[in-house]
């Protein structure tokens, strides 16, 4: 049985002691807020009606005293100037009433002295109602792996308490971490009852005396409820999270001109010797630039050829890459198997067999449907020439699915089926959103050939996604792509639980994020604010599976247009998107200073000037790259510029938005379309000019009715701010 630390008593005792007394109380929608100081530590505390409190160290000095010297009291603020032997210390307290009261409490410290804070305790501890001793039990749903949001997301099961997201916005603690080579990853976690953040010891380097410095910056929004299942976490968190997001200090979303990376992307792959290889005098990409020792994979071709459909079919251009990628399609059908495989099979005798997955028929269980999602969109395109391979694929894919009863393994031998790697990690589970990569494939043969067994497969898929709470992602494009099924089957069904699947799978990609802006060592030459991880416990963002969730969310968004979304997921989702276009740009090597990029390299080589990403962004204190010059993420920018940029009729002007725009429709001089998000949010449209020295017409934008004024820029963009959820009208003359 798990004992009570000491710590935890002592906070107990603390609270229950019959001088405590309040410096500060208000009231905060459901709950009580109170600021308490007493012997080495300042506390702020919210209390439900039914007693149930949750404490929040703001300022702890052990051995020490604290004076509180000064108190200055405004309306939903109040600050607190503290005293001790050590240093000065300001805490700044915010309240938001709204329908989810939330809270922000920052603590700033000013040595006395050179400082160096080590053996930090956590920060939250829940206790029982006032007068009653002992510690609430409680529930932790998640908290923070590796460099995710400082988010941990608990209730206090106790009558009349609810569930808390706590937030610690580790971008205020950039400077700390610069000072003291740290990393604000690990931060936030612990286990019940002592939970929260915990501040990082130093390794080389200490606070300078005389010198603020944020060491604690918390966002906290409550419930009256707690959950009552995983549909109701998922809403939750979601809706806890967009309580917390307008308050949230946030980099500036730049625009980046994506059409000109583009360019040099496409010129860059064409010509790249780097990014092929020759086989039986074929050409098929590589995986990595200048990998030539592992044989060329299918998902890698389609990886790439996908994007570049999408921006063919949006340019109107011809583009021999395109030819040259579907001729090279039926090469990687396995005429015994009578399936699509992942290594070519002229090529399987390169496979090194040093990994669990480089050898001929082992399956790394996502990868096998990967490729038949993609080849059912060329077919939905009018590619036919695979049309009796793919669906024989389909039929091995059915036979796999259920053998394994829709829960996939690891890796698996694709003549027997034998598992070679059933979990994770021990106890972890397989990979437990293939379901719905599984699910989106049956539904796209099932819309192509309206077969109810594809239909049928698809919801068995889907709901072996239940109960998995957020431990639900493996790999985060395959749960973007089991969201979009899962609405889809919402969609054609009416059944309410495949709607809520889609909820759960869009709060597990929330749940791993990256929801803040590493600034200290290298990561000051990148933006990292709303990335998103490909696995649970990734030490960095990648390229291809980044890009996937960005369409697999533009999809999902489309999609909505039938439902009545949850307003937190209209202002969360479109949010990454805008994040996204401001931030991917930094995948690719020529937008980074060459410090921040590997030396080593574990595949291939790093072509300092090559427009071609790397897979891996890390932490400020790595260098990125090292993984790889990736080739099959060279289709992000082919895949962004069809989503947010759009040509005017009749005109040479661009018209981009940093969210995504639907229902198109358009008459002399004239287009209307509906703008996403929310309307507490706002989005930024821009009318670019194509040609030089090319002046934009006499325009009107609308927002509804309501007439929005455009800024010129010095780049000769016509920039318009304008809520979100819009139907918009431009007109010109």
């Amino acid at each position: 049985m798990k004992g009570v630390t000491p710590q935890a008593l002592a906070v107990d005792e603390l609270f229950n002691h019959p001088e405590l007394k309040e410096i500060f109380y208000q009231q905060l929608g459901f709950c009580h807020c109170y600021v308490y100081c007493k012997n080495d530590a300042l506390w702020i505390a919210a209390e439900w009606a039914g007693g149930a409190r949750v404490t929040f160290r703001a300022v702890y000095t052990p051995h020490d005293s604290i004076t509180v010297t000064k108190t200055v009291k405004k309306k939903n603020q109040a600050t607190f100037h503290l005293q001790t032997i050590a240093a000065a210390y300001t805490v700044t307290l915010d309240l938001y009433p709204g329908t989810v009261p939330c809270f922000r409490c920052q603590t700033t410290v000013t040595p006395r002295a050179t400082l160096s804070f080590n053996h930090w305790p956590r920060d939250i501890t829940a206790l029982k109602k006032s007068g009653e001793k002992g510690i609430a039990a409680g529930t932790v749903y998640f908290t923070q792996q590796g460099l995710q949001t400082g988010m941990i997301y608990f209730s206090v099961n106790e009558p009349g308490s609810g569930a808390v997201l706590y937030l610690q916005h580790l971008s205020s603690l950039n400077h700390y971490c610069e000072q003291t080579k740290t990393s604000a990853g690990h931060t936030v976690g612990g286990d019940w009852p002592d939970i929260g953040f915990a501040l990082p010891a130093p390794k080389d380097g200490a606070l300078p005396a005389g010198k603020p410095c944020v060491i604690s910056d918390t966002f906290i929004s409550l419930t009256a409820q707690p959950p009552a299942n995983e549909t109701e976490q998922s809403l939750q968190l979601m809706e806890l999270l967009a309580a917390i997001y307008p308050h949230l200090p946030k980099p500036e979303a730049q625009y980046r001109h994506w059409p000109d990376i583009q360019e040099r992307t496409h010129r860059h792959l064409e010509r790249g010797a780097g990014n092929w290889c020759q086989v039986a005098g074929n050409p098929y990409l590589n995986a990595y630039v200048c990998d030539y020792k592992t044989p060329p994979e299918l998902m890698v071709q389609l990886a790439v050829l996908l994007p570049l459909r999408d921006y063919q079919q949006w340019s109107k251009e011809e583009m021999p890459l395109v030819e040259d990628l579907l001729n090279i399609i039926p090469d990687f059908y396995d005429e015994e198997l009578k399936t699509f495989v992942r290594w070519l099979p002229a090529a399987q005798h390169r496979l090194s067999l040093e990994e669990e997955h480089k050898h001929p028929l082992i399956m790394d269980s996502w990868y096998l449907h990967h490729p038949l999602l993609n080849l059912l969109r060329l077919l939905k395109q009018g590619h036919e020439a695979v049309r009796n391979q793919l669906f024989t694929s389909l039929d091995f894919a059915i036979k796999v699915a259920r053998h394994f009863a829709y829960q996939w393994p690891v890796f698996y031998k694709m003549d027997t089926l034998e598992v070679i790697k059933a979990e994770t990690a021990p106890g972890k589970g397989g990979e437990k959103d293939v379901g719905g990569l599984y699910a989106e494939v049956m539904l796209a043969a099932w819309e192509i050939t309206q077969k109810e067994l594809y239909l049928e497969e698809a919801k068995a898929a889907c709901l072996s996604l239940q109960q998995k709470g957020f431990t639900l992602l493996y790999q985060a494009n395959n749960t973007a792509f089991s969201a979009c099924a899962a609405l889809k089957l919402f969609l054609i069904t009416k059944e309410e639980t495949f709607r809520d699947i889609s909820y759960l799978c869009i709060a597990n990609l929330f749940k791993n994020m990256w929801l803040w802006e590493c600034d200290y060592g290298y990561g000051k030459h990148y933006s990292t604010f709303f990335a998103i991880f490909p696995l649970q416990n990734a030490p960095y963002t990648a390229v291809y599976e980044e890009a996937e969730c960005f369409s697999a969310l533009h999809y999902y968004l489309q999609l909505a247009e039938k439902t009545d979304l949850p307003p937190a997921f209209r202002v969360l989702v479109p949010e990454f998107i805008r994040y996204y276009l401001h931030r991917a740009v930094y995948y690719y090597p020529p937008a980074l200073p060459a410090e921040c990029l590997a030396t080593t390299i574990k595949t291939g080589e790093l072509a300092r000037n090559l427009w071609i990403p790397v897979e891996d962004l890390r932490d400020g204190w790595e260098q990125s790259g090292s993984v790889g010059q990736e080739v099959y993420g060279a289709g992000l920018c082919f895949s962004l510029v069809p989503r947010h940029y759009h040509l005017l009729p009749g005109t040479s002007w661009l018209l981009f938005s940093d969210y995504p725009l639907s229902g198109f429709t358009d008459s002399a001089n004239t287009i209307s379309f509906t703008l996403a998000g929310h309307k507490s949010m706002h989005a930024h449209l821009r009318l670019i000019p194509q040609k030089e020295n090319e002046s934009l017409p006499s325009l009107q934008v609308l927002a509804g009715k309501t007439a929005i004024e455009g800024s010129p820029r010095d780049d000769g963009h016509l920039l318009f701010r304008l809520p979100g959820d819009q139907q918009v009208t431009i007109l010109w003359t």
